[in-house]
């Protein structure tokens, strides 16, 4: 069979036409009625891909003393494997979170639907997990939020059969109101626990306060990514593998010029893809290193000079991004708008770079950035990626 990756992007694909289109405003953050539930019973569950047939399961609990225990099988209530994990917690000025728990099942078998229940309390949950070979389907949602128009998007998402969920940034904004962590968490459930979601973080995950809290505490608590798996120092970049794609997920927020360490990382890792056996290369970052949008012009530039030279030389066939709230392509056309190439470096048309594209999007509070260099207009769509071409 040929190798494809499928990306299911569930979010605003801009073409140019002639008639304006103009979208309809951003929609009310949603209201989460108060939902009663056992102490120990397992609230906001996700889950994430953790090294080689192993996945993460993450979930919350009002109980302090819940235990982190996953069982899990491949048949309804007969479980046929238990694993214990760790446990974490923090405060946030007034908030106190619930107890956090990460625990890490498998080996898994690929493409197989497993069932799971997590600390022995609550309903039953199922997970599929990926392929371990082409094709894959991906969806790709940014700066999601929790708007009327982030329930559209998780409704698209839900009709899609995908395998893994990628979210370059902005999860929950929250924007410092940490209760709004539990409640995008109880909104992502449904999808969360039943495939992977990798993400990554954006602005609005910082939430620092000088001399009183760190940035990305909440973020880095809730939702633990394979960085120690990827030998990364920090939850704010890592990699990961599946199915025949290596995918890096970089941290537009973590220091990032030639003598830190998410460089160095960054080159190492790359050094060891073996494109045989993963022949497509893939990073996912918050803030775009190209953009003809006027929202957030040159906030990636820096870190575009600093690291675009690495994702070259390792022949990266695409890198996404969220932080523009609209979808974008690079593109470049001849005098008479044909498409001619798609893949950049360095600010020109060349076929051994990668294809850029914004997806940032996914329903957030601030509505669309519809202010292009071009008139364009928005549709939903899927694309599929062919064979990988790199050089």
């Amino acid at each position: 069979m040929e190798p494809k990756l499928v990306f299911a992007v569930l979010l605003l694909i801009s073409v140019a036409v002639s008639a304006e289109y103009v979208r309809p405003p951003p929609r009310k953050t949603l209201d989460f009625p108060w939902s009663e539930k056992p102490s120990s019973h397992p609230q906001q569950v996700h889950i994430s891909l953790a090294g080689d047939n192993r996945m993460r399961i993450s979930w919350v609990t009002d109980d302090k003393s819940a235990h982190s225990t996953v069982e899990y099988g491949t048949s309804p209530g007969k479980y046929s494997a238990k694993s214990r994990g760790e446990s974490t917690s923090y405060k946030y000025l007034f908030y106190s979170s619930g107890k956090i728990h990460h625990t890490i099942i498998g080996p898994l078998e690929p493409n197989t639907v497993y069932f799971y229940r997590c600390g022995g309390q609550g309903v039953e949950y199922q997970l599929k997990t990926p392929p371990d070979q082409f094709p894959i389907t991906f969806a790709v949602a940014g700066d999601l939020g929790q708007t009327g128009w982030t329930e559209s998007t998780l409704d698209h998402i839900d009709q899609c059969k995908y395998d893994v969920h990628l979210l370059p940034g902005d999860l929950s904004y929250a924007d410092y109101m940490q209760h709004r962590w539990d409640t995008f968490g109880e909104l992502v459930e449904p999808l969360a626990s039943s495939r992977p979601w990798m993400v990554t973080q954006g602005n609005h995950e910082k939430e620092s306060i000088p001399l009183l809290v760190d940035g990305f505490a909440s973020y880095n608590s809730r939702w633990k990514m394979p960085y120690e798996e990827s030998e990364s120092s920090s939850n704010l970049y890592y990699s990961f593998e599946v199915a025949g794609a290596h995918i890096v997920m970089l941290g537009s927020y973590a220091d990032y010029d030639e003598y830190s360490d998410q460089y160095h990382w960054l080159k190492a890792d790359l050094a060891k893809v073996d494109r045989a056996k993963t022949p497509w290369l893939l990073v996912l970052l918050h803030v775009p290193w190209y953009n003809s949008n006027k929202a957030h012009q040159g906030e990636g530039d820096d870190m575009k000079a600093a690291m675009e030279p690495l994702l070259y030389d390792a022949k990266v066939d695409l890198v996404l991004a969220g932080h523009v709230h609209a979808y974008e392509r690079s593109s470049f056309l001849n005098a008479w708008l044909f498409d001619l190439q798609k893949r950049v470096h360095n600010g020109n048309s060349d076929p051994c770079g990668p294809v850029y594209i914004t997806i940032g999007d996914g329903g957030n509070k601030e509505g669309l950035a519809s202010k292009y260099v071009f008139a364009s207009c928005y549709l939903f769509a899927p694309f599929t990626l062919p064979e990988s071409k790199h050089c």
